[in-house]
């Protein structure tokens, strides 16, 4: 996470707001004096220099803007609402760092901002998906080796007979096909940091040269017969439980020892639904198309992601978001009827009261598939009927039905000047 800077002008405005961000980014990130974000008053001059400025408004319709340059404005319309805090983390977090509004996670990033300074090797835990390569390069960067090369290799993705000279590196010859030299991803990372994930994967026979690799600072490419110093500072990740590799003998314990100098364990997103709304946020943001309005989470898609158990943790959490962004097709806002999570949901044990996850219910049935007919379509007409069914339940009125709906009423009209102009027959309701 980076640090944020501020004026009074914008303490005077948006207090609330700039205060519960400060509290978050304080508990991560201590006070390092690394301002690497601006916070504005939208009404006050922008500041000039380098680096990502946000402006913030007080607006009735909440909403995320791009301004020129590396800027954004973030409208809100309550300081104290859990989406203007993580709309507002992910807006001024930099593009890479770990996204965390959970104490524990904050915690975690507090610990590995401490062990970058150092040259211990780390090993962090943590099931698939959970942004273990995103903490490894949190942690380069904040270290003295940033400007140096970070190198990530997978361990389990690479086959185990070439393994050993791609990390080791091997010399021209040395086995059939070795046409050229190679200098190995541990020369490669040579005064940077090397990532070496799923670490669990690798062979018990390679794991005796890469301890003494660890202990020594040297390693011997295939076929040389002379060692060659290296400044390698090691990362490893983990998605099982080593102790019980060690145990069973699948890893070696004098490796496991050299590499649990100060471990890091990376929970279940499910087990930290305070990072869920930030980390939507971000993940929206990031992959918003190019020139169209980036997208408000409305708080009943919010509900239904924090209630969610995400078995895919992260990784499952940006295909709900890159599959809303589709749904909701650019109008800005995205609800409970864009998010389709990869396999049912079943609720977990939240603060989240249920009922403010289900979906309006509806008369109106909803269009199935015609064969050929584009997915945009089908939505469209999914949207429409539910929209008439709630228009006529509330009476015409389009405040009852928007919020019964989950939107705005700036929403609900966009939406229903849309299905005009398509030639759907809505009526437009009243105020």
């Amino acid at each position: 996470m980076t640090g944020l800077d501020h004026d009074d002008i914008v303490l005077r405005a948006h207090g609330q707001l700039v205060h519960r961000a400060s509290a978050i980014f304080a508990a991560s990130a201590g006070n390092r004096g690394d301002a690497g974000c601006t916070l504005t008053a939208s009404d006050t001059a922008q500041p000039a220099g380098r680096g990502r400025v946000v402006a913030l408004e007080r607006n009735d319709e909440p909403f995320i803007e791009r301004l020129a340059g590396n800027r954004l404005k973030l409208g809100y319309a309550d300081g104290g609402s859990e989406a203007a805090l993580a709309a507002l983390i992910a807006c001024v977090t930099k593009a890479g760092d770990p996204i965390a509004a959970d104490p524990e996670s904050l915690a975690v990033l507090s610990l590995a901002e401490r062990l970058a300074v150092s040259d211990i090797p780390v090993l962090i835990n943590g099931p698939t998906g959970t942004g273990k390569e995103v903490l490894a390069r949190f942690i380069h960067s904040r270290s003295a080796r940033a400007d140096k090369p970070f190198v990530a290799v997978n361990c389990a993705a690479v086959p185990e007979a070439m393994l050993e000279a791609l990390l080791f590196g091997h010399q021209k010859g040395a086995f059939t096909g070795a046409h050229n030299a190679g200098e190995g991803f541990f020369r490669a990372a040579d005064g940077g940091t090397l990532l070496l994930d799923e670490i669990a994967e690798m062979p018990l026979a390679l794991q005796a040269k890469l301890l003494r690799a660890l202990q020594e600072g040297e390693v011997v490419p295939l076929g040389a017969t002379r060692p060659i110093k290296i400044d390698v500072r090691i990362v490893a990740c983990a998605n099982r439980d080593l102790p019980l590799e060690v145990e069973e003998g699948r890893f070696r314990a004098d490796l496991f020892y050299r590499l649990n100098v100060f471990p890091l364990s990376l929970r279940p997103l499910c087990e930290r639904p305070e990072d869920v709304a930030p980390l939507a946020f971000a993940l929206a943001l990031r992959h918003a198309p190019a020139g169209a309005p980036l997208p408000w989470i409305a708080n009943d898609a919010l509900n239904a992601l924090k209630a969610h158990n995400w078995p895919g943790n992260i990784r499952e959490l940006e295909n709900v978001m890159r599959r809303a962004l589709l749904l909701s097709n650019g109008d800005g806002e995205i609800g409970l009827r864009h998010i389709h999570f990869d396999r049912p949901a079943r609720l977990v044990t939240t603060n989240v009261a249920v009922q403010s996850v289900q979906p309006v219910e509806v008369a109106a049935p909803v269009a199935e598939p015609v064969a050929g007919e584009a997915l945009s379509k089908v939505v469209q007409l999914s949207e429409a009927r539910a929209i008439m069914a709630t228009l006529e339940a509330c009476d015409g009125s389009r405040v009852r039905a928007a919020k019964r709906l989950g939107i705005s009423e700036r929403t609900l009209r966009y939406r229903l000047a849309r299905f005009r102009e398509a030639g759907q027959m809505i009526a437009g309701g009243t105020a």
